[in-house]
């Protein structure tokens, strides 16, 4: 096979589904089951529904903050472990651990003292008084308990991204699996109070993921500790826990631009949906059905991203440039496929999903029109998705940064702002108007992966 084929054969498929497939059937059981709990707090009511959704909205940010923190030192672990480097892996392991813990306590401290004016932001569009009183109020009851899974999720993603990085798939998606489950379990008792507990409505729903969350940190720990031979990692870990100051600092260099990018990404879309709120409290009820059942269909094509940051890492680490690059293209193509197929998917259900929340005519009206704007704009998701892992698997963060966080706070959020303030264009229009600015991030992947400068090994001094 030709490294600059568009196409790869039965091996390269087959080396991409093998890392991509337990990374997409643990995301699409987790969002599936998120999903299952969003109908659930849906049935209890527009005002609950709502503010669970505004409380996630911070809930998102910590998340890809997690994601880019872990994602920073997961850059030299797939390149450590390409390189057969086991200390460097384990050093990576470590770094994740404090780090994560460290951004834990900063962000729950922030929300904890925070919380009426980060959920007021999202109260200011047209609503009833009482609506408005009664989402602020679920919304702060779901926040306050919500925030505990803070420092289990940091765990949890210190070992599921080493393990993944390992080829070690398997383990965090049997666990994700299993605290989905016990997740989707709790849910139905605690939240409509079935078999003799108490009803305690969006609490219940809090309570069901913090505790699901402890078991997916709980069966990723026995894992290691039961298969250390397979989890070459985790021998030693946390004896002499020390990483060398030279790592930290290459880690810091290449991955503070990669947290600061998920965190300024996430705020980002954070503050462009407080520009769509301003359209009035339907609209945040809408995005919320339509972000649930988003996540669900889109994680084929971030799986695929997953695993591409894992495949071109590990052969940047092996000095395969050449054939990063011939894969990369490959990659590419298979995601703009993806996006197409689930596109459409998406598309063909858009006025299907809406009918199964307990919410009015135009709530449900406004969902089914979003849904068809983001099924059409669904192949430029995918594709630039796939070049942001490209980039990003060479170390490349500013770059990275400027493709993904820059593009969202000078085109999409100045675009947000200007439309929600200075005009009275209808929201439908304003979707499409902000997702058609897609093209641009289009445009930018392109450029940085042809022109080959995330060609690099970087953990070879």
């Amino acid at each position: 096979m030709k490294t600059n084929s568009a196409f790869g054969d039965k091996a390269f498929y087959k080396r991409v589904f093998s890392v991509m497939v337990p990374i997409m059937v643990q995301g699409a059981f987790t969002n599936f089951v998120n999903m299952l709990d969003n109908l659930m707090v849906g049935r209890l009511g527009t005002a609950e529904m709502t503010g669970v959704s505004i409380a996630n909205q911070f809930v998102f940010v910590y998340m890809l903050c997690m994601f880019g923190a872990v994602s920073g030192a997961g850059i030299f672990t797939a390149q450590f472990h390409g390189s057969g480097n086991h200390e460097g892996v384990r050093n990576t392991f470590r770094f994740k651990i404090v780090f994560t813990l460290f951004l834990a306590a900063v962000f729950a401290a922030l929300l904890y003292f925070n919380q009426d004016a980060l959920i007021g932001m999202y109260l200011k569009g047209e609503a009833s008084e009482g609506a408005a009183e009664a989402t602020f109020a679920f919304a702060k009851q779901y926040l306050n308990l919500i925030m505990i899974e803070m420092v289990p999720m940091a765990l949890c993603q210190s070992f599921a991204s080493t393990l993944r990085e390992t080829d070690h798939a398997m383990p965090p998606m049997v666990a994700g699996i299993v605290a989905v489950l016990v997740n989707l379990c709790l849910n139905y008792v605690l939240i409509f109070g079935n078999f003799g507990a108490p009803r305690l409505g969006v609490a219940g729903a809090a309570v069901a993921t913090v505790i699901s969350r402890c078991v997916e940190l709980c069966i990723n720990f026995f894992w290691c500790v039961a298969n250390r031979s397979k989890a070459v990692f985790f021998q030693g870990a946390f004896r002499n826990f020390r990483i060398p100051a030279s790592l930290i600092g290459r880690i810091l260099v290449k991955g503070l631009p990669l947290m600061l990018n998920e965190t300024l990404w996430s705020a980002g879309l954070v503050l462009v949906d407080q520009c769509y709120s301003l359209r009035g409290l339907n609209v945040v009820s809408a995005q919320n059905i339509v972000y649930t059942f988003y996540d669900l269909f889109c994680v084929a094509f971030t799986s695929c991203g997953s695993a591409i940051g894992i495949i071109i890492g590990q052969e940047l680490g092996a000095g395969e440039l050449e054939k990063a690059k011939g894969d990369a293209k490959k990659f590419c193509v298979l995601s703009v496929m993806i996006g197409i197929g689930i596109g459409a998917a998406f598309a063909s259900l858009s006025g299907l999903i809406p009918k199964l929340y307990n919410t009015t005519a135009e709530v449900r009206h406004l969902a089914t029109a979003i849904i068809l704007v983001f099924s059409a704009v669904m192949p430029l998701f995918a594709y630039c998705n796939a070049t942001y892992f490209i980039v990003r698997a060479g170390g490349k963060t500013l770059i990275t940064m400027l493709t993904d966080s820059g593009y969202v706070w000078i085109f999409q959020l100045t675009t947000a702002y200007f439309i929600s303030r200075y005009t009275e264009i209808p929201i439908i229009p304003f979707y499409i108007i902000e997702q058609g600015l897609q093209i641009i991030k289009v445009a930018m992947g392109t450029y940085f992966v042809k022109k080959g400068v995330w060609l690099n090994n970087i953990v070879t001094e």
